[in-house]
């Protein structure tokens, strides 16, 4: 079976078929899709899926990275931060430390394409190889910028506005920009590592190998350790709750190569712990998807508490696999969760701990909850229409003069 069938119990044949049309009309278009780290974070993941998959369509897609040193990846992160609303300094020396690491890149990344699809700010400046008349040039921002640091902001928007379309995960996201603007929701693969159905065989195996025993209610967040996702407060909810049932709290997460923070991030965990022998903290490399599978299936009650969010995968993954989730009311997270339908939304350490006592004592409600939030994600956020999307808006780009895409 190719790799494409295997979506079909998921999605169904007419899913399929469309993708193929849709990949015909693609055939001998040249696309390239640059981003700022190979593993590590979503946007890795999510390329590491659907590069192969358009491949076996017969898209001629290319997957670049562009490379970086210490000290860009902490300017870089600082302008994350600064566009999820945090007040950073960013001065001229970070500009040219930024301006620079583009200019090296530029002497070396490949971008003779016909589609050069680029993702978040760290390549953001690659624009300034754009020849007049040559490739369409897309922006793909997966960062919640519905509030940026006007000062970053505008240091960016001197390279976004010279695209052809910019990309976002959620409606409110959307800035004063020139050119098309499209919302275009991440995925899940359903067939990955990270969401293939397990054995419980499997996902015992798992759990000893983590020293995580099975013998109490499991509540777990999987994140980065990045201070956006609240790891800290995880702890503080898992506190209030720990006086009302004996449970056990998982903090299962790691780094990715472009930010720097994640060390430092991971120490103030430790200390929040303070050696709870409830308390697991897993820093977990890059490649383990399955241990993560597993924990996520293992759980109750799944957390993602964030305080800022591009869309937060993490939901999508815990959804997938029927289990409540408790997150945070912000960033792509709400287009996941419809409150007490899907799963739940919170905004406090305080919520989050009433809700994580309220699913622990009411399973039958908590299984609801699961099941709902399965079938959304079925129907909203896996590859196939993730792709589907993507094959539409390579075809606008050729057609930008007209209010219909004609495929046949």
């Amino acid at each position: 079976m190719s790799r494409l069938e295997a979506y079909e119990p998921f999605v169904g044949r007419g899913t399929l078929d469309e993708l193929r049309l849709l990949s015909e009309q693609l055939q001998g278009r040249r696309i390239v899709t640059v981003n700022s780290t190979a593993v590590g974070g979503g946007v890795a993941e999510i390329l590491s899926r659907l590069v192969p998959l358009s491949r076996e369509l017969g898209i001629d897609i290319r997957w670049e990275v562009i490379k970086g040193g210490e000290d860009f990846f902490a300017v870089t992160k600082r302008i994350h931060n600064a566009l999820h609303g945090k007040v950073e300094g960013f001065g001229d020396h970070d500009r040219e430390i930024f301006r620079e690491t583009t200019r090296n890149n530029l002497a070396t990344v490949d971008l003779d394409a016909d589609v050069v699809f680029i993702h978040d700010p760290q390549p953001v400046g690659l624009i300034e190889a754009r020849r007049p008349d040559s490739a369409h040039w897309l922006w793909r921002c997966h960062i919640d910028v519905s509030q940026p640091q006007s000062d970053v902001w505008a240091f960016l928007a001197e390279y976004v506005t010279r695209y052809d379309a910019t990309v976002f995960s959620a409606p409110q996201f959307a800035r004063d920009l020139p050119c098309p603007q499209v919302m275009i929701a991440p995925s899940i693969d359903p067939l990955s590592d990270k969401n293939r159905e397990l054995s419980e065989t499997e996902i015992d195996q798992v759990l000893d190998r983590l020293h995580i025993p099975r013998d109490k209610p499991i509540v777990t967040q999987v994140s980065r350790f990045d201070r956006l996702k609240d790891p800290v407060g995880v702890v503080g909810a898992f506190r209030l709750v720990q006086p009302h049932h004996d449970c056990r709290l998982v903090l299962a997460g790691g780094g990715a190569t472009d930010d720097p923070e994640g060390a430092e991030v991971l120490r103030t965990v430790h200390e929040a712990a303070a050696g709870d022998p409830d308390i697991h903290v897993l820093e977990l490399p890059p490649t383990a998807n399955i241990e993560i599978n597993a924990i996520q299936r293992a759980s109750t009650v799944v957390l993602q508490k964030s305080l800022k969010e591009g869309f937060g995968l993490t939901v999508s993954e815990a959804l997938w696999k029927g289990k409540p989730v408790v997150a945070g009311a912000v960033g792509g997270i709400p287009l996941q969760i419809t409150h007490r339908y899907s799963g739940i939304l919170t905004h406090t350490v305080e919520g989050t701990a009433f809700w994580i006592k309220q699913l622990l004592t009411a399973p039958d409600y908590a299984r609801r909850l699961g099941e709902n939030g399965r079938e959304h994600v079925r129907t909203n956020f896996l590859l196939t229409r993730h792709l589907r999307e993507y094959l539409l808006l390579f075809l606008f780009l050729g057609r930008t003069d007209q209010r219909v895409i004609r495929l046949r």
